[in-house]
Parts: structure tokens; C-alpha cells; sequence
């Protein structure tokens, strides 16, 4: 399975979305909190050029904002 990696904040709304979608298809992943990490945050604006959450890389690929159906084909589940 991919590596999956979600930078989010605890309150934005489109982050639990995303982990909710995690859930639902049993996708293993590994969160940042860019709120309380520095070190994750500037990692995720390095990736990305931006302060928007959620980024989600899954590999090498990354999506900004949760975006089903990019993130089903990323994970080979369409």
C-alpha cells in the first residue's frame, strides 16, 4: 500500500473529511499537526509553496484540499 501522509490543523473542517475518508477505506496514514509542529509546517509550505490544509501526499504525489476522487485514484481504489 502507498505511504500516505496528511498535514491538517485540528479544527479545518476538510482534514477530518480526509481522515474520515481514511477510515472508511481502511488507509493507513500518518498525520502532522501544522498548528503545534514548525518543522511539519515548513516541511508542508517547502512542498507545497502554500499554508492551505490538508496536503496530502500519497508516494510522491500531492494533493491540496481533500479531493475524493483524486485521492481514489492516488490509492487505486476507483
Amino acid at each position: 500500500m502507498a505511504k500516505v501522509t496528511i498535514y491538517s490543523t485540528p479544527t479545518c473542517v476538510y482534514c477530518k473529511m480526509a481522515k474520515d475518508f481514511f477510515a472508511k477505506n481502511n488507509v493507513a496514514y500518518e498525520e502532522h499537526d501544522v498548528l503545534a509542529d514548525l518543522d511539519a509546517r515548513k516541511e508542508m509550505f517547502e512542498a507545497t509553496h502554500q499554508m492551505g490544509v490538508p496536503v496530502i501526499m500519497v508516494d510522491k504525489e500531492i494533493i491540496v484540499g481533500f479531493d475524493k476522487g483524486t485521492l481514489e485514484k492516488a490509492l487505486g481504489l476507483k
